[in-house]
């Protein structure tokens, strides 16, 4: 069973730093990509970056935000920097066969419960 569990959300103040992470588990990493999307509060869902584990390759839809793997773990950070009260949102992780902007726009296959992010102003 495909199981993603995120950590790492809390409260920041704007301007501040936060890195969320993802444990993957249950399936062969390797053949997967990984993915952040959010979802604030009233809006759709954004997808914002997302990385092959096979290979390294990454997209990002924003650029203040870094994906990166630790394969031997099998964890997918996702460091967020110079935060803004906009970014407030339930960040959640994914996976997929597939990494780019089409994934990134419809979904991914398997999805985490979610880690909440309040930036103060």
């Amino acid at each position: 069973e495909v199981q993603l569990v995120e950590s790492g959300g809390g409260l920041v103040q704007a301007g501040g730093s936060l890195t969320l992470s993802c444990a993957a588990s249950g399936f062969t990493v390797d053949d997967y990509a990984i993915g952040w999307f959010r979802q604030a509060p009233g809006k759709q869902r954004e997808g914002l970056s997302c990385i092959v584990n096979s290979d390294g390759r990454t997209y990002f839809a924003n650029s203040r935000f870094t994906i990166s793997k630790d394969n031997t773990k099998h964890t997918v950070t996702l460091e967020m920097d110079h935060l803004k009260p906009e970014d407030t949102a339930v960040y959640y992780c994914a996976a997929d066969r597939f990494c780019g902007p089409g994934v990134m726009r419809s979904g991914m296959d398997h999805w985490g419960k979610g880690t909440l992010v309040t930036v103060s102003s």
